[in-house]
C-alpha cells in the first residue's frame, strides 16, 4: 500500500488527506496540537477546519513527525509557504532516501524568490525525481465535502508525476499529470494576487466586467513571468493555471478573494487579517512574486498594483486609478 505523510493540519492538508485515503493511500496527518491530532483519531473529523465531515478510515493523525514519516512514500507539504524552510529543518532529517517531496503551497519564498520546489530542493538536496507539486482549482471545504474537481500532479521526472497520480485519483477528484513544475508553481502563486486584486473589485461593487478583466490580464501577467523563466506558456491555460485562476477570483470559499473584499469594503490590512483568521498566501507572495518579476524584467501592473494596496497604504480606488491611467496598448497575452 502506499503511504502518505501530510504536514499540516489545515483545510487543505486535511482535504487533500482525504483525497489520498479515498484513493486507497494510508494517510498520517501530522500536526502540532495533540488535542487536534486526538479528535481526528477518536471522532475522525478535524473539528477546527472542517467539522462536521468524515474522515476515511484509512486517515490518522500524530503530532510525531518521525512516526509520520516512517515508510512514507510521499511527504506532503501543506504549510504557510513562508514557513517551510524553517520546518525542512525539522523535518528533512526524518525523511527517507525514497520519500518524494510533494508540494500543496502556492506562494513564492520573500527574499530568495524561490517557488517551493527550489527551497525543498536547496534545503534537501532532494532531484528533481524526489520533487512534485499539486495546483488547480482547489478550493478545500469543496473537495472536503467530495465535491468533483480536478487537478495537475506536477514533476520532473514523469514516472514520479503518475505514481501521485494514481496515489489521489479518487471517485471525486481526478489529477492530470504534467511535467512543467515551474508553470504549475507560478500559476499557483500568481493567482493569488489576481484573486487579492478580483476581491478588491468586488468589494467596491465594481461588476463582473471589471473582474473579467482582472481575470484576463492577470493571466497575462502570470504567463509572462512563467515564460521569462522557463515554464510553458500552455500551462497557464490549464487547471494550474486558468482553472485556478477562475476559482479563486470568483469563490467566497477563496481566502484571497475574500481578503480582497474586506479591503474593498474599506477596511486596513490588520481588520481584512482579522476577519479571514488563517494564513492568506498571496498577502505575503505579492511581494516576492513583484520581486522575482522584476529581477526578470516582466511588468506586471495588477501585481505592483496589488503590492501598493497591501504593503504601501496606498486605497483600493487608488489601484482602480493607476490601472485605469495606463497607456493604451495592444493585447497581448505574453
Amino acid at each position: 500500500m502506499t503511504r502518505a505523510a501530510v504536514f499540516g493540519t489545515g483545510n487543505w492538508g486535511t482535504a487533500f488527506g482525504l483525497v489520498l485515503a479515498d484513493a486507497g493511500t494510508e494517510v498520517v496527518l501530522c500536526g502540532r496540537r495533540p488535542e487536534l491530532a486526538e479528535a481526528i483519531n477518536t471522532r475522525h473529523e478535524n473539528p477546527d477546519y472542517l467539522p462536521g465531515i468524515a474522515l476515511p478510515g484509512g486517515l490518522s493523525a500524530t503530532v510525531d513527525p518521525a512516526y509520520a514519516l516512517a515508510g512514507a512514500d510521499f511527504a506532503v507539504l501543506a504549510v504557510p509557504s513562508q514557513t517551510l524552510r524553517e520546518n525542512l529543518a525539522a523535518w528533512a532529517p526524518l525523511v527517507e532516501e525514497h520519500t518524494v517531496f510533494v508540494s500543496l503551497m502556492k506562494g513564492v519564498e520573500l527574499g530568495t524568490c524561490m517557488r517551493m520546489s527550489e527551497v525543498i530542493a536547496e534545503f534537501t538536496g532532494a532531484g528533481p525525481e524526489r520533487i512534485a507539486v499539486v495546483s488547480g482549482p482547489n478550493l478545500a471545504h469543496e473537495i472536503a465535502h467530495r465535491r468533483p474537481a480536478a487537478s495537475c500532479v506536477a514533476s520532473a521526472d514523469p514516472t514520479v508525476a503518475e505514481r501521485l497520480q494514481k496515489a489521489c485519483h479518487s471517485p471525486h477528484f481526478r489529477p492530470y499529470t504534467n511535467t512543467d513544475v515551474i508553470g504549475c508553481e507560478l500559476g499557483g502563486a500568481v493567482k493569488n494576487v489576481i484573486g487579492l486584486a478580483a476581491g478588491m473589485a468586488d468589494g467596491m461593487g465594481l461588476g463582473d466586467n471589471a473582474k473579467g478583466t482582472l481575470i484576463t490580464r492577470g493571466l497575462a501577467e502570470a504567463t509572462r513571468l512563467g515564460v521569462a523563466v522557463g515554464a510553458d506558456p500552455y500551462t497557464f491555460a490549464g487547471l494550474a493555471g486558468l482553472g485556478d485562476l477562475v476559482a479563486t477570483c470568483g469563490s467566497s470559499l477563496s481566502r484571497n478573494h475574500m481578503f480582497g473584499v474586506h479591503l474593498g469594503r474599506g477596511l486596513s490590512v490588520a481588520e481584512a487579517t482579522a476577519q479571514v483568521r488563517q494564513t492568506t498566501e498571496g498577502v505575503k507572495s505579492c511581494r516576492s512574486v513583484l520581486a522575482l518579476a522584476e529581477r526578470h524584467g516582466v511588468e506586471m501592473p495588477i501585481a505592483r498594483a496589488v503590492v501598493g494596496v497591501v504593503h504601501e497604504g496606498h486605497a483600493p480606488d487608488e489601484m482602480l486609478a493607476a490601472l485605469m491611467a495606463r497607456s493604451a496598448k495592444s493585447e497581448g497575452l505574453y
